[in-house]
């Protein structure tokens, strides 16, 4: 089973299953990429056509210094007379006119032309991202969808495994936090790479020599990514597991609020809070300090590639081997280059802190499912509600036996009662019935059909559960009865609360079936929400009714009108009812007493008293004390 936290394990292998998931989008993944190459070859342009601009007005001002009526030769031949060699070389290499000015005409229409490109670019980049986010967000809504439906698909075992608010925080924060990445990273990388590669394409055409120098700044700043990336890996892990715990504490605290206030342990939860809420502060500081220093490293080493790349410029343009708008440009291209390294080693950080949300992720896609229904399954032939255990046995964990070599029949409208100490195995045995739980060996049939040949829909139609802790949704009375059957009239849903008696408390609401109640049942009290939790069973008509401590929170009076409304409702129904109360259940048409997750006793009330069994011993010690005080009370409460 899944762990609750865990660091990321691989990058490679997620990254590529997250690729994965977004090329299910390939038509709108090409045209992103098209979009974003469009937009980095038009912004890798602009400089060099910038750079002509500043030729341009460079040769005009050195153009207005030189004498008119004289061809350029003839300028520089005066310049080396007068014992300007160097600027002579200058001059030589450059595009002007001796007496002309700048042509700003010609300077205009270059600057258009920039202008162009860089909306150009702009465009093409809001295409590519508006694309981008309708891929991410498919992609995020798809995995979202998918883990809600793996969750429906797991079995009971696996949430017994993993904290629910560290489940919660996987299916929210961590599906979140992947959004987030996806969005701020894939755009951003696919941009600064292709620029990378479109700035050296430029870099090389102007100058192959301060190209070069440039490239030095590449294996550095891949060496300083990689080892700040190593650094930090295990802290962005460590933050999204200590979210989940600190979620899970979270969850946990509240659930159990009124039980925290009673004990008076206000103190501790704090102090367990404070302790995984500093250890969340500290990994998340570490993660983005050490992810932080990237760009700043970066951004260093494309400084010393600057004052490198100014200084051999500036004696080319000395020599007369480029132009001043070719250094310009070249400058430019620099200082563009170093930028999307530094955004690469920023991205990446920021990537691996979306994959070890992925993998949290991943890791609830890739847990063992339920066994599949049967491709033929089978259907009982008759509705009678008859259950036949055949030397079963089950164990939630191996080498721990609970259950084993059980059989047990139930006819048709009988009840069944279950008792026993606690870790009996009284809950396990109902939640077989339900096949929240697969027995290990032996056979469960549903009036005479395996219930593993039936599919968990067809058995889980013909049974209805009250279980000891209420659930209610938010939504109004009337709406959590006909939870229990969504097509059922009023009428169906008026007489199922009747035979409840939610009838009797809901008079005395202002806004009567109307009532609005909150996911905590707010406004009505815990034997109300009981009440509430049976009426929803009863309309769904079961054929096999089960109720595992339904009755704990009601108050005897109601318990006694559940019990009459119970055996109404037991005609052609089989009912299962776990108690400890040894009161509710004596008029039961069979009573099991269970040990260790073996049927010790089985029989009615008034025969295992007679017995003076475990029934008998558990009966004395629940109405009159230890067993040694009155040996003979079985005589005063046998019934």
């Amino acid at each position: 089973m899944t762990a609750p936290v865990r660091k990321a394990r691989s990058f490679g292998p997620s990254m590529k299953r997250l690729v994965h998931q977004l090329l299910t989008y390939r038509g709108f993944m090409v045209t992103v990429l098209l979009t974003i190459v469009g937009a980095v070859v038009l912004t890798a342009i602009a400089p060099r056509v910038l750079g002509h601009a500043t030729d341009l007005i460079f040769n005009g001002v050195i153009g207005q210094t030189l004498p008119a009526g004289v061809t350029k030769d003839q300028a520089v031949a005066g310049l080396r007379t007068q014992g300007q060699d160097t600027y002579a070389d200058m001059v030589s290499s450059m595009d002007v006119i001796p007496g002309v000015g700048v042509d700003f005409t010609a300077v205009g229409r270059v600057l258009m032309i920039v202008l162009a490109l860089y909306v150009g670019s702009a465009l093409l980049s809001w295409i590519g991202a508006y694309l981008l986010n309708i891929v991410v967000v498919g992609t995020i809504r798809r995995l979202r969808a998918d883990v809600e439906a793996k969750l429906h698909r797991l079995p009971l075992r696996y949430y017994d495994t993993i904290p629910r608010g560290d489940l919660l925080s996987r299916v929210t924060n961590d599906l979140d936090n992947l959004s987030q990445s996806l969005q701020q990273t894939i755009s951003q990388l696919l941009n600064s790479v292709l620029t990378v590669i479109a700035i050296l394409v430029m870099m090389f055409s102007i100058s192959p020599l301060l190209a070069l120098i440039s490239l030095v700044t590449i294996p550095l700043a891949l060496v300083a990514t990689m080892l700040i990336a190593r650094r930090s890996k295990p802290h962005f892990s460590a933050q999204w597991s200590s979210t989940g715990k600190l979620n899970a504490q979270v969850e946990e605290a509240f659930t159990g609020h009124e039980l925290l206030q009673a004990f008076g342990r206000q103190r501790e939860v704090e102090d367990e809070f404070d302790e995984r809420n500093d250890k969340l502060y500290q990994s998340s500081w570490r993660a983005q300090f050490i992810s932080g220093l990237v760009q700043p490293a970066i951004m260093f080493l494309g400084n010393l590639n600057y004052v490198a790349v100014a200084v051999v410029g500036g004696l080319q343009v000395a020599s007369g081997s480029l132009s001043l708008g070719s250094v310009q440009a070249f400058i430019q291209y620099s200082r563009q280059f170093t930028q999307p390294l530094a955004q690469i080693g920023a991205m990446f950080n920021l990537l691996q802190s979306g994959v070890a949300s992925a993998e949290r992720i991943f890791d609830i896609l890739d847990a063992d499912e339920q066994t599949p229904d049967p491709t033929q399954p089978l259907t009982p032939q008759t509705n009678c509600g008859r259950i036949e255990f055949e030397d079963v046995s089950f164990r939630y964990v191996p080498e721990k036996p609970l259950i084993e070599n059980l059989t047990l029949v139930a006819e048709p409208g009988h009840m069944v009662a279950i008792v026993g100490p606690t870790g009996a195995g009284k809950t396990t045995l109902v939640n077989l019935i339900m096949r929240f739980y697969d027995v290990d060996t032996g056979t469960i049939r549903v009036d005479g059909v395996d219930s593993q040949e039936m599919t968990r829909d067809d058995l889980r139609e013909r049974t209805g559960m009250v279980l000891q802790d209420s659930w209610l949704f938010g939504g109004t009375i009337y709406e959590n009865i006909a939870y229990g059957d969504p097509s059922a009239t009023r009428e169906e849903v008026m007489e199922a609360a009747e035979l409840s008696h939610v009838e009797h408390f809901v008079r005395t609401l202002p806004d009567g079936y109307d009532t609005v109640l909150d996911d905590e049942g707010g406004g009505v009290s815990a034997g109300e929400r009981q009440l509430i939790t049976i009426a929803r069973a009863f309309l769904a008509k079961p054929v096999v009714l089960i109720l595992d401590e339904a009755t704990s929170s009601v108050d005897t009076r109601t318990e006694l009108l559940i019990q009459k409304a119970m055996a109404n409702l037991r005609t052609d129904r089989t009912s299962f009812v776990i108690a400890h109360r040894l009161s509710t259940i004596r008029d039961a048409d069979v009573i099991v007493v269970m040990e260790d997750g073996h049927i010790v006793e089985q029989g009615t009330h008034d025969e295992l008293l007679a017995a003076r069994g475990a029934y008998r011993d558990l009966y004395v010690s629940q109405f009159t004390g230890p067993i040694e005080e009155d040996p003979e009370v079985v005589s005063v409460h046998g019934g």
